[in-house]
């Protein structure tokens, strides 16, 4: 399977801003996130794993984690430890909390 291309412009920009982006840099990325239509497959969800910033930028990283979860199954399904991003282990956190996948 193919992404569509509205992930590949999203992953293709690279992780998200961290807080000190400026307002036009976190507009354009919103936008790039809400031109991606829902749900996406799992091929993509994976993809778009490796958008996480350093923080949450303004709000968008949840908007992504919740994008992310809208694939057939769980993208993340192994704990990533410690030094993994804080909204990778999120994801993997809440894949676990739903039963979706068991825990370590």
């Amino acid at each position: 399977m193919r992404l569509r291309s509205e992930v590949l412009a999203f992953v293709a920009d690279g992780p998200l801003p961290d807080w000190d982006a400026s307002e036009e840099e976190i507009g354009r990325r919103v936008r790039q996130l809400e031109a991606i239509v829902a749900p996406v497959t799992d091929e993509e969800a994976r993809a778009l794993v490796s958008c996480f910033g350093p923080d949450d930028c303004f709000g968008v990283a949840g908007s992504l984690l919740h994008l992310i979860e809208t694939a057939p199954n769980p993208v993340l399904t192994a704990d990533l430890g410690p030094g993994a991003n804080e909204w990778a282990q999120r994801l993997y956190a809440r894949a676990v909390c739903g039963g979706l996948i068991p825990g370590a």
